[in-house]
């Protein structure tokens, strides 16, 4: 077992391709601590070189809508009125920090999400 740093795009993909051949090994063998070392070190390099942003807010809460069948009625019994709703959707209005908790609540989508800054068209 030679584990080395990983700082290339061919480290990457060397890494990759032995994580793949040793996929299956059992925890506590030396092939299953190479596998769990290597996870972390890959995990480690993928975050560093292809971070994944967080999502818009509006486009969190429609997606989360359509992922639950919900219609903008719906959202109205959230966080007040039809009418809001439409505004938030459309980009019109920001949501407040109230809107937020209430939202993430229901719409299980973390706070940290709905908090994100998005410009008012």
């Amino acid at each position: 077992m030679t584990i080395k740093p990983i700082k290339t795009e061919q480290d990457y993909l060397e890494a990759l391709e032995r994580l793949e051949r040793i996929f299956d090994s059992e925890k506590g063998t030396e092939a299953g601590d190479e596998l769990e070392i290597l996870s972390i070190l890959i995990d480690q390099y993928e975050r560093e070189h292809f971070p994944i942003d967080t999502p818009d807010p509006v486009e969190a809460i429609k997606f989360r809508m359509d992922q639950m069948g919900l219609q903008q009625k719906d959202l109205a019994r959230v966080v007040g009125y039809k009418s809001r709703v439409s505004e938030i959707l459309n980009k019109k209005r920001k949501l407040t920090l109230t809107m937020i908790r209430k939202l993430s609540r229901a719409l299980h989508i973390p706070p940290d999400v709905l908090i994100q800054d998005y410009a008012i068209e």
